[in-house]
């Protein structure tokens, strides 16, 4: 049954992709050939082509194009999308894992801990909706390296999500289970890791799983910000050279590998998965 419910669902799925590719295509303006011009038109200027949105035709040669040879290096400006996904995969998980080793640490103290939890919730409801991209500014003049504050961004905005899902999921642990932790006269940290991690690994996940998605997203604005490598900086780069295929054939990309990360921490998720 779930075989035949996901047969069509992807049957669909590309029927719906279908029907949108051929409106795109079909709405997308025509260059007029120069032969196809008046005079006038030719000596305004109107043989030039003019910046559009490029048709799916022009996309999918472009991604061809592009992913034949997606590690050539020709220079500064000049670097293949591989190798600029690679530098943003490089600084989102440098910033992930150092979110992580701090947060959920933190967070199980949090949770096992009410004292520490009404002492440290005040300092967590002021930094966590400020925005990752307004310590940019401070990062670069703190730090004076952009692929570091980068990185710290990335660190700021993982932290947040990890940190509460972990807390919560440590603090709904059942009472029952710490109970017999005790009465075999466990110490706290053999409780942590036996009874209460397997307990919480779920909700962790899934704290995990939004902060990548989380980090995903703001790397790309943040490296369209301090430049250099990176596929946010591919974008911008491509946008100033008025290369609107290229442009939408990065977003299209930077689509694919934030599925990809979320459907590898999808699958951990439910490794851990547990029924009561």
């Amino acid at each position: 049954m779930l075989a035949s419910l996901n047969a069509r669902a992807l049957v669909l799925s590309l029927v719906l992709l279908a029907v949108f590719l051929g409106l795109w295509e079909a709405a997308s303006p025509k260059q007029q050939l120069a032969g196809e011009l008046t005079e006038y038109e030719l000596l305004m200027g109107g043989a030039e082509p003019k910046a559009a949105v490029p048709p799916p035709s022009d996309v999918i040669a472009k991604a061809w194009e592009e992913l034949s040879n997606p590690f050539y290096d020709a220079g500064p400006n000049d670097k293949g999308i591989g190798i600029q996904i690679g530098y943003s995969l490089y600084r989102v998980l440098s910033g992930y894992f150092l979110a992580a080793a701090i947060a959920i640490p933190v967070g199980f103290l949090i949770g096992m801990s009410p004292l520490m939890y009404k002492a440290l919730d005040p300092f967590i409801q002021v930094l966590r909706p400020i925005s990752p991209l307004a310590w940019m500014p401070l990062a670069l003049f703190v730090i004076q390296d952009s692929q570091a504050s980068a990185i710290f961004v990335i660190f700021i905005c993982s932290i947040w999500p990890m940190l509460i899902n972990t807390a919560f999921g440590v603090a709904g642990v059942r009472k029952d289970w710490v109970n017999v932790a005790r009465t075999h006269e466990l110490g706290p940290f053999k409780t942590a890791w036996i009874v209460i991690l397997p307990a919480a690994a779920p909700t962790i996940l899934t704290g995990m799983r939004i902060s990548i998605g989380i980090a995903w997203l703001v790397i790309v604005a943040a490296e369209m910000l301090v430049g250099g490598t990176g596929i946010g900086y591919y974008v911008w780069n491509e946008w100033n050279n008025l290369d609107l295929t290229s442009v939408v054939f990065s977003i299209l990309m930077i689509g694919v590998v934030g599925m990809l990360l979320d459907t590898a921490f999808a699958y951990c998720a439910r490794l851990v998965q547990y029924q009561e």
